[in-house]
């Protein structure tokens, strides 16, 4: 899952990272570590507080609106860009700009990979153990009902 996700951050760091005159080309995969860390770090406290499933309907199409408006996203933008800001000593301006861009970028494809039939790399299983998680009851099992996993 992190390889996954950090795939995903290297992919689409392009304006917001590498061509950043703001970071220094030598900082590039220690941000690319952090965002990736941040995120999964976010992504498992919203599990455990029921807030994934609810990002997690609205991309399947069971909540309507975008994922870069959803309280989760900007729930995870917030503690990417603390991450950023105390870990690296970004400033609080280039670190809001890093998240802004690539948080709902990442967690848009995130989502649509886990939803995607055709792509093995990640599922909502799969996503849930990384998470916490579990099969069964609880968030697990209301995350298989949504990709209508048994």
């Amino acid at each position: 899952m992190f390889e996954t996700l950090m795939n995903l951050v290297q992919q689409n760091a392009g304006q917001a990272v590498i061509n950043n005159p703001a970071i220094p080309n030598s900082q590039n995969d220690n941000v690319m570590q952090t965002v990736t860390g941040s995120i999964m770090n976010s992504l498992g406290q919203q599990a455990q507080g029921g807030g994934l499933g609810s990002l997690l309907g609205m991309v399947t199409g069971q909540g309507g609106g975008s994922v870069a408006d959803h309280p989760v996203t900007q729930n995870v933008q917030q503690n990417v860009q603390q991450d950023l800001m105390s870990k690296l000593g970004i400033s609080p301006q280039v670190a809001m700009s890093v998240a802004g861009v690539l948080v709902p970028i990442v967690l848009n494809k995130l989502m649509h990979k886990t939803n995607d039939p055709n792509d093995s790399s990640i599922n909502a299983g799969s996503l849930m153990s990384m998470l916490g998680g579990g099969s069964g009851g609880g968030l697990g099992g209301m995350l298989g009902g949504l990709f209508g996993g048994k």
